[in-house]
């Protein structure tokens, strides 16, 4: 609400900024019912994310309905902002500033998006206003005129044969989950899709629960990591669904067509949205069923504050208005596990004799038997058993490559002391972009063309890690006169012929083949478990099953080489268990009270700033609370880089985990730390994290 005025002797002028103007009084006629309007500002300074109190001139009385966007004058300037509210009088004891303008009157911001927005911006610690500018599309003027003559009117759902229903009958619970969902239910669930191709793939079984939950009568929300998941999806439930009835949401469609699906599933002439993270915030009539595929891909996570992850959001939108919701992808991270095994949600899972006839064969270069039929497995990049299943395989089909690394050679070493070799100038790595490329820096580009290393005084460089294209080069000259695809960086490829050929994509990257692939090979394992980072087993094996997903089945001749020497993430794709996996990786992270066992917040700033936030909330956290911290410690971007000693400003980071019971309260009192740093500007900003997967 707007400030109001007290007696001049009492006013306090550093609590005073940020307060609307006070209109006039002589001001313009008001609106003659509910003459005061609630207005969410759009603004990310965190003492302004609550509603203000503004007089509706009559002019603006019959358009100024909550829900539409509208301008404001804010302490001397003009600002955005959404109509959350009409009210007959207001609670400020001085007169409102007048609401400038009504930008549109389309009302584009339902009160279930507003409540949502409240409650991901609650649990992240960050303001609605940043929220709502990721749920919320820009306005563009000529799509709202269609709106308002008519065009974008909603046509009848008829539903088409549907063809999915017998792939959900080969899963444990998936006819149980259909059921349910199509007699009105709300059921919760984490489904374990295995196959990643062909009709019985992810896409189907996804279509088919949007078709069951529209049969009766609600509507849906579904959200994928990227474009091309995008574009199987759409495909597939065109065979269930008309195309009138699918809207996607998604920023790489450009603004038109995105703000045009907005407004159709806004006006209820589509029921079903389908994009990327955006569309969580989709305003769907009747919201039934909300769906995340792949909720491990770091894709999901929002990069601008409050750094909300679908998954959470979806979740969060499933409560709030009493909507079934489906976790699905081919293996299982640590997060949705801890859903199962609260009973939150129910597992849907294929019983050990679907897995065996659907699954491929698995093969470990670095177990014991392969060690003996190939002593040099271990050290080769391609060893003797991978270079026999490609061979074969491209006899009847494409060989899917997985490889880590994008570019040719993306890592040098000395020769010498094999030490990582590092740009002179700027400390960065040295790469080469192809074989006849000169060294340059990764970092700033600068050529090194007489490199020294710094440790050994050593001349010659050597490849410490070979890229996407190597990899290619390499496999083109061990099978001459086999195609040669490759699929990485900008140019990754959605699909690929079911011809013989060699496609090599980087993790992540790998295209479908129509009827799958016939042998694929998952190089440099240890490479990718060997990362730093907490999830570095967990994400790994999620990037293993993906692209084991897409191979054929074991009775088919499918067959996926892995080349890898950890046994518990291996022994998972060879027993194709990702469940167990998950299982065990959450018992450990509760051992240590590590994540997802609790919640993690991070505090990044200058050592001033992260020192002064840390008293604030020490001084005001909720007493009782269990919560361990750790900080602050300076942040090292590159692990190779030397950080400059003594220098007072360098950013630093403190990290508190905080117990679930506790979660509520503490980001509460963070939050409030952060409205008064900044409404006071006693200190400088600091980032607030909540729950981010890169922080550990």
């Amino acid at each position: 609400m707007a400030g109001h005025e007290a007696q001049p002797s009492l006013l306090q002028p550093s609590l005073l900024q940020g307060f609307p103007d006070r209109a006039a009084a002589d001001g313009p006629p008001l609106a003659a019912e509910n003459p005061v309007a609630r207005v969410v500002l759009e603004s990310s300074l965190p003492h302004l994310d609550r509603p203000f109190d503004y007089s509706v001139p009559a002019g603006l009385g019959e358009v100024a309905v909550p829900g539409v966007r509208v301008k404001v004058k804010f302490n001397g300037q003009e600002l955005n902002g959404y109509i959350i509210e009409r009210r007959a009088d207001s609670d400020a004891a001085a007169p409102l500033s007048t609401l400038h303008k009504v930008v549109s009157p389309v009302a584009v911001l339902t009160p279930a998006v507003m409540e949502l927005a409240g409650t991901v911006a609650a649990r992240y610690a960050g303001t609605r206003s940043d929220v709502l500018r990721t749920a919320i599309p820009p306005r563009v003027a000529k799509v709202e005129k269609e709106l308002l003559a008519g065009e974008l009117n909603a046509g009848v759902v008829d539903l088409k044969p549907d063809t999915g229903a017998k792939a959900w009958s080969s899963y444990g619970n998936g006819e149980p989950y259909l059921q349910h969902l199509g007699s009105g239910g709300s059921p919760k669930a984490v489904l374990t899709a295995l196959q990643g191709f062909g009709p019985d793939g992810w896409p189907a079984l996804v279509a088919t629960a949007v078709a069951t939950v529209r049969s009766s009568g609600r509507g849906a929300v579904v959200v994928v990591p990227d474009y091309r998941d995008l574009e199987r999806l759409e495909v597939a439930l065109g065979n269930v669904l008309p195309a009138s009835d699918v809207a996607r949401l998604t920023a790489d469609d450009g603004q038109t067509p995105r703000y045009r699906n907005f407004l159709r599933l806004l006006s209820g002439a589509a029921g079903v949205a389908i994009g990327t993270r955006s569309a969580a915030y989709a305003p769907v009539h009747d919201l039934g069923l909300v769906v995340c595929w792949d909720d491990g891909d770091d894709l999901h996570i929002e990069q601008r504050a409050p750094y909300a992850h679908t998954r959470e959001v979806l979740l969060l939108r499933a409560e709030q208005e009493n909507a079934a919701c489906l976790m699905a992808s081919h293996s299982r991270s640590t997060e949705l596990q801890r859903l199962v095994e609260m009973q939150w949600a129910v597992p849907i899972e294929a019983p050990r004799p679907t897995v065996r006839a659907t699954a491929p064969r698995v093969l470990n270069t670095a177990d014991s038997f392969e060690q003996e039929r190939d002593p040099l497995a271990r050290i080769a990049r391609l060893p003797g058993a991978a270079w026999r299943a490609a061979k074969e395989g491209l006899e009847v089909g494409p060989v899917l490559v997985q490889v880590a690394r994008a570019g040719y050679a993306p890592s040098l070493v000395c020769e010498t002391c094999r030490e990582l070799a590092r740009c002179n100038a700027c400390q960065g790595p040295l790469a080469v972009s192809s074989s006849s490329a000169m060294p340059a820096c990764r970092w700033c580009s600068t050529p090194a063309p007489q490199w020294r290393c710094s440790h050994c005084s050593g001349t010659r460089l050597r490849r410490g890690a070979a890229g996407v294209m190597r990899t290619a080069e390499e496999l083109g000259r061990a099978f001459p006169g086999k195609a040669v695809v490759t699929s990485s960086g900008e140019h990754i490829k959605a699909t690929v012929p079911d011809t013989p050929a060699l496609v090599v994509a980087t993790v992540g990257a790998e295209p479908v083949a129509p009827n799958g692939y016939a042998a694929a090979l998952l190089l440099d394992g240890n490479s990718l478990l060997r990362r730093e980072n907490l999830r570095a087993g967990e994400d790994t094996v999620r990037r293993w099953f993906n692209a084991a997903s897409l191979v054929k089945p074991a009775g088919q001749g499918g067959l996926v080489v892995i080349t890898a020497d950890d046994t518990a993430a291996t022994g998972a794709l060879l027993r194709w268990d990702a469940a167990g996996f998950a299982s065990r990786e959450l018992a450990l992270r509760k051992e240590l009270q590590l994540p997802p066992a609790v919640r993690v917040a991070s505090v990044t700033g200058s050592r001033a700033d992260v020192v002064h936030f840390a008293e604030a909330f020490d001084a005001s956290a909720p007493r009782g609370t269990k919560l361990r911290s750790a900080g602050p410690a300076p942040i090292q971007l590159f692990s190779g880089a030397q950080p400059s000693a003594g220098e007072a400003d360098a950013d630093v980071r403190t990290l508190y985990f905080i117990p679930y019971a506790d979660a509520a309260e503490t980001t509460r009192a963070m939050r409030a730390v952060k409205v008064a740093s900044a409404a006071k500007r006693t200190s400088g900003p600091v980032q607030l994290r909540l729950d981010g997967v890169d922080i550990l």
